[in-house]
């Protein structure tokens, strides 16, 4: 029978994440070697996946960070199950870890992401070496990238919410994150009323013609109430429209050209883990 070191066992630790008896089995059915320990683990990582399928994993840690030259965004959510998982101090530095590589090599898609490595160690494989260790079901659920002129991102205390907003060009680093500011604390559903999905406005029209009519107003006087009631939607829900939480008595497109007359919102993007 081959015989299992501590030693051993504290490197397929380090390699994986795993608990030490959990290593220690691996090795010893893997017969000391680490390949297929390796493989082992992550089997059962697969395993504790299929077993936790019907689990939400509405935890985790959610990322906004740029480039160097302001110019590159990335908004990540790493889910797991639990908030203890999610505060765990490696948990937040592995998001980040994944953030960084991500701005480094630019993939247009969660699988993509996972294909690139960390030190060597595809991004893949990592997520089901912590699933594994951890036994919570965990996965990268939402990433996103973004260029432009400028990106300027804002992650919420508590890593549940974050976003990123992109301008035609730059302007004042506070204005930037203030406006990132809005976009996490009033979550639009576009830049500006031409952004609206027509569907959406379909739906706002027909709920405010639906109101009115239960308020006993006249079928003739429907469509004028619901296309008020949909402007008052654009003022609530569009990110230049809305009023500036900083300052009332402007919206916050005035606001952005206050600061820097030409520029423009050309897009943002926004995650959150708060229902």
């Amino acid at each position: 029978m081959t015989q299992i070191s501590a030693a051993d066992i504290s490197k397929l630790r380090k390699l994986t994440g795993a608990g030490m008896m959990d290593c220690k089995n691996a090795l010893t059915e893997a017969e000391g070697d680490f390949d297929k320990a390796i493989e082992i683990i992550r089997k059962k990582g697969q395993a504790v996946a299929m077993k936790r399928a019907d689990r939400e994993a509405s935890e985790g840690c959610v990322l906004a960070r740029i480039s160097e030259d302001h110019k590159t965004g990335v908004v990540l959510a790493f889910n797991c199950e639990t908030d203890f998982v999610a505060k765990n101090e490696d948990f937040v530095a592995t998001t980040e870890s994944f953030i960084k590589v991500a701005l480094e090599h630019k993939p247009k898609s969660i699988d993509e992401l996972k294909a690139l490595s960390v030190n060597g160690v595809k991004i893949a494989d990592m997520v089901m070496d912590k699933l594994a260790a951890i036994g919570e079901k965990i996965d990268i659920g939402y990433y996103q990238i973004m260029e432009a002129e400028m990106v300027v991102p804002y992650t919420h205390t508590g890593n549940k919410i974050a976003c990123m907003v992109a301008f035609s060009k730059a302007i004042p680093e506070q204005a930037g994150k203030d406006i990132a500011m809005q976009i996490a604390a009033m979550n639009p559903v576009s830049v500006d009323k031409s952004d609206v999905p027509q569907s959406v406005i379909d739906k706002e029209i027909e709920i405010g013609k639906e109101q009115a009519r239960q308020e006993g107003k006249p079928e003739e006087m429907l469509e004028k109430i619901a296309m008020g009631k949909l402007n008052k939607f654009y003022k609530e829900s569009t990110l230049l429209n809305q009023e500036f939480i900083k300052d009332n008595k402007m919206t916050v497109g005035q606001y952005l050209s206050s600061v820097e007359k030409d520029a423009k919102v050309v897009a943002f993007r926004r995650c959150s883990l708060i229902l």
